[in-house]
């Protein structure tokens, strides 16, 4: 059976070397001793990565940028390591562009300047996309400046991968401080934080109208719906067309038309069958979240997928739907 996987991530030092250390100061996470010991498997392609791979039938990956990157930099630094950053996955990729892809990295800071590189790595290096990483400046996508870039992937038959990031100082110092040791940090990430930002992020996009001025945008979110499959009939109840905002249609057919998910990171079925059924089927794609996940936990969560919904839903959630997104036939 064919699997791919859309949430793997890569973090090359040579590149994130040449971003100040002030700019990641604040980054408790990048600098945690958990995530110095991934280094090493962030850094590899086709060593480790791809062994692990082979050992779990995983056909292909989609690869992206983790951790500290171009949307740290100003808009003249900003979009000449996003090619750098691209250039280099697109190297280290080539010699096995049958088993991995990538989106593309975007200096978001120069949002014209990541429309381009966008366009350049879809044209050049056949990417399938672009993933960013939570706000940027402290800015959620739906301001006004980020739309060159909604606008080109729709032009490009593309999709953007919403990821989380690291939360604003002043969200940390409300909602996550005063807590004993590392518990702050990890409430703020992977604990809560991380998931509930990208759920108002999407929501965002949602009540500025942001869908609607671009209905053939594709976005991708992971962690089975970043827990908006929970709460959508209730957030499709407070947003009722023309009374928050100016969006045309309900939540739950935007949702449904325009947004996938993934299964990153999460590896228990009760959320399946939330995601299952708000978005449906042909909108959910298996993910792993490499390496902070391991493909072998990935690999038992398909067979227990296998075992509770059939072969024929296990294949759209393990490809079917990612080569129809992606184009990846």
């Amino acid at each position: 059976m064919k699997i791919v996987t859309l949430e793997e991530h890569v973090s090359f030092p040579e590149i994130t070397s040449r971003i100040p250390p002030e700019a990641t100061i604040n980054n408790a996470f990048e600098h945690s001793p958990a995530i110095q010991k991934l280094s090493p498997k962030l850094a590899d392609i086709t060593g480790e990565r791809l062994l692990s791979m082979d050992n779990n039938n995983i056909s292909m990956q989609i690869v992206s940028v983790t951790g500290p990157g171009a949307e740290l930099l100003n808009a003249e630094t900003g979009p000449v390591l996003a090619k750098d950053y691209n250039d280099r996955i697109a190297q280290k990729i080539k010699d096995n562009t049958h088993r991995f892809s990538a989106f593309a990295h975007l200096p978001m800071s120069a949002p014209e300047a990541a429309a381009d590189e966008l366009e350049r790595t879809v044209k050049s290096y056949g990417f399938k996309g672009a993933l960013i990483n939570g706000l940027t400046n402290n800015e959620f996508l739906d301001h006004p400046k980020f739309g060159p870039i909604f606008g080109r992937a729709e032009s490009l038959n593309v999709p953007i991968y919403l990821h989380p990031g690291m939360p604003p100082q002043r969200v940390v110092d409300a909602y996550y401080s005063g807590l004993p040791n590392y518990a702050g940090m990890l409430l703020s990430i992977a604990g809560w934080g991380w998931h509930s930002e990208t759920a108002i992020h999407v929501l965002r996009l949602f009540v500025s109208g942001v869908f609607d001025r671009y209905p053939k945008l594709k976005l991708i979110i992971g962690h089975m719906g970043e827990m908006i499959p929970m709460m959508m009939a209730r957030c499709d109840a407070a947003f009722r067309p023309g009374q928050a905002g100016i969006n045309q249609r309900t939540l739950i057919d935007t949702l449904q038309e325009q947004v996938h998910i993934t299964t990153s990171g999460l590896f228990t079925l009760p959320p399946l069958i939330t995601a299952l059924d708000t978005f449906g089927v042909d909108n959910i794609m298996f993910s792993v979240d490499y390496p902070f996940s391991t493909n072998e936990q990935g690999s038992e969560y398909l067979d227990k997928i296998k075992m509770r919904l059939g072969e024929e839903m296990l294949t759209k959630i393990a490809s079917a739907n990612a080569d129809k997104l992606l184009n990846l036939f």
